[in-house]
């Protein structure tokens, strides 16, 4: 069994080429998966091995980088790695934006998700899904507005549009990017924001379906592709030409074709593109059939 550990701290940080050397060499040594990424502002990540390798690793970050506690984590468990390697970023910031966020300007608005239900169920509260377009399409909150930006970078121009009245209510799969936009927000004169804390994960893992105002599944960067209530495995596979995530019904089409399209980029995959993947297909089934792994396989499950 793999344990799974995302996470996120902002905090001021200096020597990051010591840091990711220091990290790079404790991931292999510990047999650790997944990606730490380093900045000026602090830290994210999301990492995968036995318990007590993770508790290793959480132990070196703390101690290392000073700090008691991360401003936010999520636990699951899973019965296969859902990563392939072990890396080590170093990043201008955590979650690109254009802005710089440090424990000294962070924000005091995330409220759980019994008190984030309560919300979401106010008249004229504006809810808005900080993810990408393909994430909100897996699953969403009801009555969330999708900025429909692929950059996050982007993500400011859409915010001009609310008024700093407007009562605000963001989410995004572990907190991150809201703890970003919130102080974005609060600087540009808005006061009545709210965070769900620890993200869509969080709210997953703590609230029953029958409570549940979530719709559909939760899309994760990771092999397991996507995530139900409990954080159990969902349903979607993931495209191997365009690297979107695939539902049950778009795998019915006949332009979902396993290992090379799916309805959203069979029309725009060239002819080369097509074969190419058609040959690493072909590559990946027969290493199977022999039983070995092919080497540049990535498998979805």
């Amino acid at each position: 069994m793999f344990h799974i550990f995302g996470f996120y701290k902002f905090k001021k940080l200096r020597g990051l080429k010591n840091l990711k050397k220091v990290f790079q060499e404790d991931l292999f040594k510990n047999q650790i998966k997944g990606t730490i990424i380093f900045s000026k502002e602090g830290i994210n990540g999301s990492i995968s091995g036995k318990k007590s390798n993770i508790i290793k690793i959480k132990d070196n970050l703390k101690k290392i980088c000073n700090f008691k506690n991360f401003d936010s984590e999520n636990n699951s468990t899973n019965s296969f790695q859902p990563f392939h390697k072990g890396k080590i970023k170093i990043k201008k910031e955590v979650v690109p934006m254009g802005i710089n966020v440090l424990s000294s300007n962070k924000i005091n608005n995330s409220i759980g998700p019994k008190k984030w239900n309560t919300l979401l169920k106010e008249k004229n509260i504006k809810i808005i899904d900080a993810r990408k377009p393909f994430e909100h399409e897996v699953g969403t909150f009801k009555r969330a507005e999708n900025p429909n930006v692929n950059n996050f970078r982007d993500f400011p121009k859409y915010l001009k549009k609310f008024n700093k009245k407007n009562k605000i209510a963001m989410f995004c799969t572990g907190g991150i990017r809201c703890e970003k936009a919130s102080v974005y927000l609060k600087r540009k004169g808005f006061n009545n924001i709210f965070q769900l804390k620890g993200g869509i994960l969080n709210y997953l893992q703590k609230i029953n379906k029958k409570q549940s105002l979530w719709k559909g599944e939760c899309y994760v960067f990771d092999n397991r592709v996507s995530l139900k209530h409990k954080l159990k495995i969902g349903t979607y596979s993931m495209c191997s030409g365009c690297r979107k995530p695939v539902s049950i019904r778009e795998k019915k089409s006949k332009k979902y074709v396993e290992g090379i399209s799916c309805p959203k980029c069979h029309d725009y995959l060239t002819h080369s593109q097509k074969a190419r993947f058609s040959m690493r297909q072909k590559q990946i089934l027969a290493a199977k059939k022999m039983g070995k792994k092919y080497i540049f396989q990535k498998e979805f499950y």
